[in-house]
């Protein structure tokens, strides 16, 4: 598997200590009491309460394992780069195409890529393709359908509204 990179949006480390702060305080809570309360119903074999609630349990503690490892080693990212006319970390790029295609990424940590909210993981060859280049450049991405070209038309700092 390859590295990954450890940089996150302080709103990224956000959400998963609440992601984790829910998980250990609430779901775990009310998963244990239904695994209890089924295991007082008899015979555990055939309660599917009972299995479907241990199982539940199971996958609520490795993600609890994998959040604390997780917070325990990414790195966020608080300040704003010394140069905001290059892309780095956090910025919102709008990049177009030869056909005119324009499209708006923010530059994110692996854990915050979201295509919905167009995060691109830093991670990403479309986002290491960026990183260091100014507006005007163009970059070029060597996919499995073939080669794009993409021009740099604004890169910003800022929470997308």
């Amino acid at each position: 598997m390859p590295k990954r990179s450890n940089y996150i949006t302080k709103e990224g480390e956000q959400r998963l200590r609440d992601e984790l702060r829910f998980l250990w305080k609430k779901e775990r809570v009310e998963v244990t009491k239904r695994v209890s309360d089924a295991a007082k119903e008899g015979d555990r074999s055939e309660n599917a309460e009972y299995i479907y609630s241990k199982k539940r349990l199971r996958e609520i503690d490795r993600r609890i394992r994998y959040l604390t490892k997780r917070l325990e080693s990414i790195q966020p990212v608080l300040q704003l780069p010394s140069n905001l006319n290059k892309i780095y970390f956090g910025a919102w790029v709008t990049i177009e195409n030869h056909q005119g295609e324009q499209h708006c990424y923010r530059i994110v940590g692996t854990d915050e890529f979201d295509r919905e909210q167009y995060y691109i993981s830093i991670d990403a060859p479309m986002a290491r393709a960026l990183l260091g280049k100014s507006t005007g450049e163009e970059i070029t991405l060597n996919l499995p359908t073939g080669t794009q070209y993409w021009d740099i038309q604004k890169i910003e700092y800022k929470q997308k509204q």
